[in-house]
């Protein structure tokens, strides 16, 4: 079986963190032992035989793949109380039914970039990726993060025709706002950026999610801020029929009636998601785009391109 990019990928980083040891001023492989991988043919005892790079790549690898495996152990994704997530994306929907290729594309800021995770089988595209090939294993699934840190909306518009539009996505998760809440930012300017770059993607056929900012201490902190700001996102997707994804409604959820502890989701600088939280936050848009295809599958008619959430 073919390694996931996720595992290769940790395995590159892994030899990369292996090879760097070995630099002035580091530890060098050879200076730690583990394991018996090698018998010596002498009749007493051998030391441990040192582990290779290889070797070291390989656990790590493994490491990884375990804490992927077992992040929901402590607190389980559950799909929030308070909102039904209903995905009806047409476009994606009918590609990954019919097996065609299908690009998806992450775009947005630092918690798109998964800025706070401890390795990339945790950033949140990633997930989404490896969850929806598991549930459509014969499918051709890719999913580019185009997220860079610290940009506002006028930032993401900048590089949208060459970050977005010139790779022809079949679906764009847009996550936006957060920034400009917590520097201070146009947040008025927000709602005319946001349709241009609506009209953008819906000219080149892509289905749409928007994004809207975290519930965590660097928001609430600015709750008048960042509910205007949610309200802007919000009707936008409304008015140009495109998908949203409440996050702000999701996450504060999960604070206030889960009773989860910020910590349980959020790293120590109060503002980007842990493990946990991009791992829960892909699972949850990932069963939004799965029910989508299986309305497809089974020969539903699928409405427009609208992604609803409404009370239970």
């Amino acid at each position: 079986m073919t390694l996931s990019w996720t595992v290769r990928s940790a395995c590159c980083a892994a030899i990369g963190a292996m090879l760097l040891a070995g630099a002035p001023g580091g530890a060098r492989a050879s200076d730690a032992s583990a394991g018996n991988e090698v018998a010596a043919a002498r009749p007493e005892t051998p030391p441990a035989a040192p582990r290779g790079v290889t070797g070291k790549a390989i656990d790590a690898v493994r490491s990884v793949a375990r804490s992927a495996g077992d992040v929901f152990s402590r607190v389980p994704c559950a799909t929030p109380k308070d909102v039904k997530l209903e995905a009806t994306l047409p476009h994606v929907a009918r590609k990954i039914a019919s097996g065609e290729h299908v690009t998806i594309i992450a775009f947005g800021s630092s918690s798109t970039a998964s800025y706070g995770a401890s390795s990339p089988a945790f950033q949140y595209p990633n997930r989404l990726a490896e969850q929806l090939r598991r549930r459509y294993p014969k499918a051709d699934i890719t999913v580019m993060n185009q997220g860079i840190g610290g940009e506002d909306t006028p930032e993401m518009m900048a590089r949208l025709k060459s970050s977005v539009i010139e790779q022809k996505p079949d679906l764009v998760i847009w996550q936006l706002g957060t920034n400009t809440v917590v520097k201070g930012g146009d947040i008025d300017a927000t709602r005319g950026l946001l349709e241009d770059g609506i009209h953008q993607l819906q000219a080149i056929g892509a289905d749409i999610v928007l994004v809207d900012p975290q519930y965590v201490p660097a928001t609430t902190a600015k709750e008048a801020d960042a509910t205007k700001m949610v309200g802007i996102i919000g009707r936008a997707a409304r008015a140009m029929k495109v998908g949203l994804f409440p996050r702000f409604a999701v996450m504060k959820e999960w604070h206030n009636d889960q009773k989860l502890p910020f910590d349980d989701f959020v790293i120590k600088d109060g503002l980007h998601m842990n493990d946990w939280g991009y791992a829960c936050f892909a699972q949850l848009l990932g069963d939004s785009i799965i029910r989508s295809v299986d309305q497809v599958q089974a020969g539903a008619e699928v409405p427009s391109n609208v992604l609803t959430f409404r009370p239970m």
